[in-house]
């Protein structure tokens, strides 16, 4: 082990770190002025808990090691275990990240935290180290059956699509806001409360999307021009797409760049740019248009747009990543268009039974959601008893 691949992964942990602060003002931005303390509060409070659950429980789950350990078994290597698990265990934290946006301003914190510490201990790490540890045999036997395994190389179906799942059954099971939806049939419009931070979230989050894919490789000899140059160009494809579908709308067009992420994770190492292009610029128009369909027609109140934005595009792009990646057009091979549709149904599968599973409890038991009353005031001075700006800077 080489201490630069250790320097290297730190890198890439601090930039996905980072990413967390892009999900509380990308949060921030999106709900009204009497949400946003809570917004703020709920994902720093979440990332607590997740490296708690991941560090003591998680990591264990997923690759078999634990650190109940002396201190000299645990820095040998200089310590590359430790960071791997620091690394990956800002990936594990965007589980809830994700969640948060779409049960957005009448959640109860409480119930919020007890998720998370189930979902990043239990949930999430029984599927990754399925995928990206090789357990239970599920990636053997695709690569036997199939003539490749799973191929999703920084989280398009193990991160996103999973969190964008979990997300779609905790908004189901919570409701909708009161007063979103009228008995008359009428829609109550609840625009952001502040376009530049929703835009600052966005590109927090694009910037650190960057050590999110290419520092995926986890080793300095592994990492990839391709994998930097696929990201930007799904980017740039679902920011251009989102913004013409969306007829400029700045919500769109701010989304619209992590729609194309989301997308080009899983394949991100083996598509052709070009592929990278088109599956962005298809991910930026499936959300603008899939928002649009479950807030308006399905009547779905997922605040943030989570569920298309992680849930479909993530799915989208495991799929797509077994199609761009094939060598005809122009990818480099090894993946299996039937390994991915297994995978990708499989993700989803786990991640909506273990939603229902762990969202449906605390249903029952403590409850999910504010009093219509607290709602109505707000999270922000219900539950934190503060406000994002005192009265006397709002004139």
């Amino acid at each position: 082990m080489q201490n630069v691949d250790l320097f290297f992964l730190l890198l890439g942990a601090v930039l996905v770190l980072a990413m967390h602060a892009g999900f509380a003002f990308l949060e921030l931005g999106t709900v009204r002025h009497k949400n946003q303390v809570n917004a703020l509060s709920k994902i720093l409070t979440d990332f607590a808990i997740s490296a708690i659950a991941y560090f003591f429980v998680g990591y264990w789950i997923a690759y078999g090691q634990n650190f109940f350990h002396a201190g000299s078994t645990l820095t040998a290597d200089h310590g590359y275990n430790l960071m791997r698990c620091f690394f990956l265990l800002t990936f594990a934290a965007a589980i809830p990240a994700i969640v948060s946006g779409g049960i957005a301003e009448r959640a109860k914190m409480r119930s919020q935290a007890l998720a998370t510490l189930i979902l990043v201990a239990l949930i999430y790490p029984f599927f990754e180290g399925m995928i990206w540890n090789g357990n239970y045999g599920l990636q053997k036997w695709l690569e036997t059956t199939f003539g490749a395994s799973f191929h999703d190389f920084a989280g398009s179906v193990v991160v996103h699509a999973m969190g964008g799942w979990i997300a779609l059954v905790a908004v189901i099971l919570l409701g909708a806001r009161h007063g979103r939806y009228r008995n008359d049939g009428r829609i109550s419009a609840h625009p952001p409360s502040s376009i530049p931070f929703l835009a600052l979230g966005s590109w927090i989050l694009i910037v650190g999307w960057f050590g999110f894919n290419v520092m995926s490789a986890q080793r300095v000899e592994a990492i990839s021009g391709l994998v930097a140059i696929n990201s930007l160009m799904a980017m740039v494809g679902g920011t251009l797409a989102a913004n013409f579908m969306g007829k400029n709308d700045p919500g769109f067009l701010h989304n619209g760049p992590l729609a194309g992420l989301v997308a080009i994770c899983a394949g991100s190492d083996i598509v052709h740019p070009i592929g990278a292009l088109a599956i962005g610029s298809a991910a930026g128009a499936m959300f603008v248009y899939l928002f649009t369909y479950t807030q308006n027609k399905l009547k779905i109140d997922d605040v943030l747009g989570v569920w298309p934005l992680h849930g479909v595009c993530g799915a989208f792009g495991g799929i797509t990543a077994g199609i761009f990646g094939q060598q005809a057009l122009g990818g480099l091979g090894g993946v299996s268009l039937i390994s991915q549709l297994i995978g990708t149904g499989l993700g989803i599968f786990i991640a909506v039974a273990g939603g229902f599973v762990v969202y449906g409890i605390l249903k029952v038991t403590i409850g999910l959601r504010l009093s219509q009353e607290d709602e109505y005031r707000g999270a922000d001075l219900s539950i934190h008893k503060i406000s994002a700006n005192s009265e006397e800077s709002m004139f």
